[in-house]
C-alpha cells in the first residue's frame, strides 16, 4: 500500500442534521446531509466534525453508510469525552461543519475474493459500509462479523444466512445486512442473547477453523476495533498467512495531515518510519502496523 495523500477529495460542507438517535449501551446514530462528501466516501475514511460551538476542536468519525444518490452520510458514535457528548445533544435541522471524506479506505484484492470483515464496539461502522459497497461486487462474498460489550444499536433477527463454523449460540444477525444477503454474525463477552461468547477474534478464528487450506486461502481480513482488538487481528492473520488491513483510531487535531498531532509507529520495507494517521491511514498493512 502507497502512501500518498487524498487531500483533493476532501469536502468542507454544513451539514444538516436529518436524523439523530440515542440506542441502549450510550450509543448514537447521527445522519446528515453532506451530497459532496458523499459522493466521494468509501469505507474506511472518516469525517472531521465541529460537535458544538463551543468546542474548538473538531472531532473524527469513521463514516458507516453514505448515500450519493440521496446524499448524506451516517454515522455511529459514543459519547465520550466534552466534544461529542455535545454532539450529543444536537438535534435535527441543526447545522454541523463537516470535512470529509478523510483518509484512504479499504482496497480489498480481488485474487482473495472473501473479505471476513470484523468490527469491534464503534469499530463496526466501516465494516457496515464495506458490506454496503462490495455487496453488489460479484467477485467478492463476504462475512461480516461483530463484536459489542453493550447491546448491537441494530435490528436483529435470526439469520437464515447460513454460515459454517463459529457455535451454535451465534444465531442473531444484523438484519440490514440479511436484507442485503451478506450473512453477519455477533459476538459478546456481556451474554447477549444470540451471539458467541467471546471476543469477535475468537469467533473469527473459530470460522476460519473450518475452512480447507484452498478455501483459507481465499479469504483477506478487513478490520476496524480498539487497539487490543487490532492486535489480535493482526496475530490471527499473521499465524493463518492472510493478508489483512486495519482502520486504526487516533487522537488528532486538524486531521488533514497538517498538526502530525496522530503519528503511528510502523514497518516499511526501509525500515521503521512514522506515519500520520488521518491521511496517511487511517487503513494500513496489518504487517506494518502490528508486525
Amino acid at each position: 500500500m502507497s502512501y500518498r495523500p487524498k487531500r483533493g477529495t476532501v469536502a468542507l460542507e454544513d451539514a444538516e442534521i436529518l436524523d439523530h438517535q440515542a440506542f441502549a449501551g450510550q450509543q448514537f446514530i447521527l445522519r446528515v446531509r453532506a451530497p459532496k462528501a458523499a459522493r466521494r466516501a468509501v469505507p474506511g475514511t472518516f469525517a472531521h466534525i465541529s460537535c458544538d460551538p463551543t468546542v474548538p476542536l473538531r472531532r473524527p468519525l469513521s463514516i458507516m453508510r453514505a448515500s450519493a444518490s440521496e446524499g448524506w452520510l451516517e454515522f455511529l458514535y459514543k459519547p465520550k469525552g466534552h466534544g461529542l457528548t455535545s454532539l450529543s445533544a444536537r438535534r435535527s435541522g441543526e447545522l454541523l461543519s463537516v470535512l470529509a471524506p478523510i483518509g484512504r479506505g479499504f482496497a480489498p484484492d480481488a485474487a482473495r475474493p472473501h473479505l471476513l470483515a470484523l468490527g469491534g464496539g464503534v469499530g463496526i461502522p466501516p465494516m457496515i459500509f464495506v458490506a454496503d459497497q462490495f455487496r453488489a461486487r460479484p467477485e467478492f462474498k463476504m462475512l461480516v462479523l461483530m463484536g459489542s460489550e453493550v447491546p448491537f444499536p441494530f435490528e436483529l433477527v435470526e439469520s437464515r444466512l447460513d454460515v459454517v463454523g463459529g457455535g451454535r449460540d451465534a444465531t442473531r444477525a444484523v438484519a440490514l445486512l440479511e436484507r442485503w444477503g451478506v450473512p453477519s454474525r455477533l459476538a459478546s463477552n456481556a451474554g447477549l442473547p444470540g451471539c458467541y461468547r467471546g471476543h469477535v477474534t475468537d469467533l473469527a478464528r473459530a470460522w476460519l477453523a473450518t475452512l480447507a487450506p484452498k478455501a483459507r486461502a481465499e479469504v483477506q481480513v478487513l478490520a476496524c476495533g480498539p487497539t487490543p482488538m487490532l492486535v489480535a487481528a493482526a496475530k490471527l492473520a499473521r499465524e493463518l498467512d492472510l493478508p489483512c488491513q486495519l482502520a486504526v483510531e487516533e487522537f488528532m487535531a486538524c486531521g488533514i495531515g497538517g498538526c502530525a498531532g496522530c503519528n503511528l509507529p510502523i514497518l516499511t520495507p526501509d525500515g521503521p518510519a512514522m506515519r500520520r494517521v488521518c491521511v496517511d491511514g487511517p487503513v494500513f498493512d496489518a504487517r506494518e502496523v502490528y508486525p
